[in-house]
């Protein structure tokens, strides 16, 4: 294992401050799958989502002397991210979104038991895709962070800056915004 993959996102974007490229190219490689996967969540054209992802390790890059590397890498990152897909989003008309692990948001909506079930699953979460296309961006945004990036409720207040109760309490909301969707749109 090379010495720079055993240090913190921390430590080589200190590096990469001191002028060491090398360690830049180490932080592309553990964020690129991230941000990429992230971004299908705002986002559904794949070669986008790269153009995307390019433009914010360009920002990255640019804007790494402003980075205070006692703080936490990756809220930062996710920020930058955050903004250049919400931009895109406000450029763009607005494509699907992908949608959550069912079993989180609907623990008994579906089963795997069987090829119908799996049927039933995709037509499922093609109508997810199609409510959460309808949900605020303020309660989306932090259910795709928790749910799909694993981020904590302080990594996601410092992404989106607002306090750590308003994440609780929009992720809260929010599932039951999109449960309410949902059962208004598909179960009548």
């Amino acid at each position: 294992m090379d010495l720079k993959e055993q240090l913190t996102d921390e430590e080589l974007a200190s590096k990469v401050q001191a002028g060491d490229t090398e360690s830049f190219g180490f932080l592309v490689e553990r964020y690129e799958p991230k941000l990429k996967r992230y971004g299908t969540k705002f986002i559904s054209n794949r070669a986008y989502i790269e153009d995307l992802v390019q433009d914010i390790f360009i920002k990255v890059y640019t804007n790494i002397q402003s980075f205070n590397t006692k703080m936490r890498f990756s809220p930062w990152i996710y920020r930058i991210a955050h903004n250049e897909f919400v931009n895109a989003i406000k450029k763009r008309v607005r494509t699907p979104l992908s949608f959550f692990d069912l079993d989180e948001v609907f623990p008994h909506l579906t089963s795997n038991e069987t090829a119908d079930g799996e049927a039933a699953e995709s037509e499922t979460k093609r109508m997810m895709d199609d409510c959460l296309d309808k949900l605020d961006s303020k309660y989306r945004e932090p259910l795709i962070l928790y749910y799909y990036e694993d981020m904590d409720y302080q990594e996601i207040a410092e992404i989106m800056h607002i306090p750590i109760s308003t994440v609780g309490v929009r992720i809260n909301r929010g599932k039951k915004l999109l449960r309410k969707i949902f059962d208004d749109r598909f179960k009548k």
